[in-house]
């Protein structure tokens, strides 16, 4: 059964950090390029950033380039999201999601919702200002 267990989440002040994991179980971690989407109040699902299979390839949206940082620990089947600078607009509910295809080359860019066969149940980010 693959499942993806997000952790990380919690309140910080503007300007702060937080860093997200995704503890990854039940697929071949190292052969899907994996995805960071969120979600804020009262919005539709914002992609975030993916990475590729090897790590060796990062994509970030526009919002959250120069302070997001994605990764991952293919021995760990873990997917990292490093978040600096934090703001406001930041507040949302972030989930790890698997992509059906190889980025950017199998799937749109970003990722449409179609695109992701499955998704971590979120981990809760919420920025004061």
């Amino acid at each position: 059964e693959v499942q993806l267990v997000e952790s990380g989440g919690g309140m910080v002040q503007d300007g702060g950090s937080l860093r997200l994991s995704c503890a990854a179980s039940g697929f071949i971690f190292n052969n899907y390029d994996m995805s960071w989407v969120r979600q804020a109040p009262g919005k539709g699902p914002e992609w975030v950033s993916s990475v590729d299979i090897h790590g060796g390839s990062t994509y970030y949206a526009d919002s959250v380039k120069g302070r997001f940082t994605i990764s991952r620990d293919n021995a760990k089947n873990t997917l990292n999201l490093q978040m600096n600078s934090l703001e406001s607009e930041d507040t949302a509910l972030y989930y790890c999601a698997r992509l059906r295809g190889r980025f950017g080359i199998q799937t749109h860019f970003p990722p449409v919702l179609n695109e992701y066969d499955y998704w971590g149940q979120g981990t809760q980010v919420t920025v004061s200002s």
